[in-house]
């Protein structure tokens, strides 16, 4: 039976309108242009924030064919539970991505080779933005990419401003990509490089209290898993 991916997101932002944000999941054509630094070689480290019901993942996981390590970022637990049920090869944490340092730490993982994010930074405080921004620079390799993307028609308006200019303060290179028309609302994609140091560390220790799915079941962590 075909599952109706739309019509969940939809009850889920009906749910929760601004962790959500967005009455209906991204296009193919946005997923493809957010994921094209995905490298198509090696073995990189993939991380995505807030997956939602999977229109990332599936190309992410396209771009990967088995390779590296993609780890998925949700804090919406239904989201998570279709997203476990879906991408059984996906490493994913229930968690918030403010606390990705410890994400990553419990997983014996220091860096990410790419940080592929389709938060809704429009429904976010200023401090969340920057808690956000904040957590990405302090984990992303200075080879790395970080891609997000906004609705076109936000474009001016307060929240997306201040997007973009904290996007400019925490990397050196920042582009943006082509509107993407095919996509409901239009959107187009933020291509950022080169880290700059974060100007805050994230708070330690929050690593025992983070919950994840391996791909064969679900754990909750107590402590660092053996590797």
């Amino acid at each position: 039976m075909t599952v109706d991916y739309r019509s969940q997101f939809l009850r889920e932002f009906l749910r929760d309108p601004l962790t959500v944000a967005s009455v209906a999941p991204s296009s193919q054509a946005l997923a493809d242009a957010v994921v094209a630094p995905v490298p198509l070689t090696g073995d990189p480290i993939v991380v995505e924030l807030g997956p939602g019901t999977g229109a990332f993942t599936q190309a992410i996981q396209r771009r990967l064919a088995g390779r590296g390590h993609h780890l998925a970022v949700e804090i919406n637990e239904r989201f998570a539970d279709l997203l476990a049920a879906r991408f059984p090869g996906v490493d994913l944490a229930i968690a918030d991505a403010r606390n990705l340092r410890e994400i990553l730490a419990v997983r014996g993982l220091d860096h990410a080779d790419v940080i592929v994010s389709g938060l809704p930074w429009a429904a976010f405080t200023p401090g969340r933005q920057d808690d956000l921004l904040t957590a990405v620079t302090a984990v992303l390799a200075p080879h790395g990419v970080f891609t997000t993307f906004a609705y076109a028609y936000t474009r001016w308006m307060p929240p997306a401003r201040r997007l973009r200019r904290s996007l400019g303060e925490r990397f050196e290179e920042v582009v943006r990509g082509r509107t993407v028309w095919a996509n409901m609302p239009p959107a187009f994609v933020y291509f950022c490089r080169r880290p700059h140091m974060p100007a805050r560390r994230v708070t330690a220790g929050l690593a025992q209290h983070l919950s994840w799915h391996r791909p064969t079941r679900t754990l909750q962590i107590t402590r660092p898993p053996n590797r």
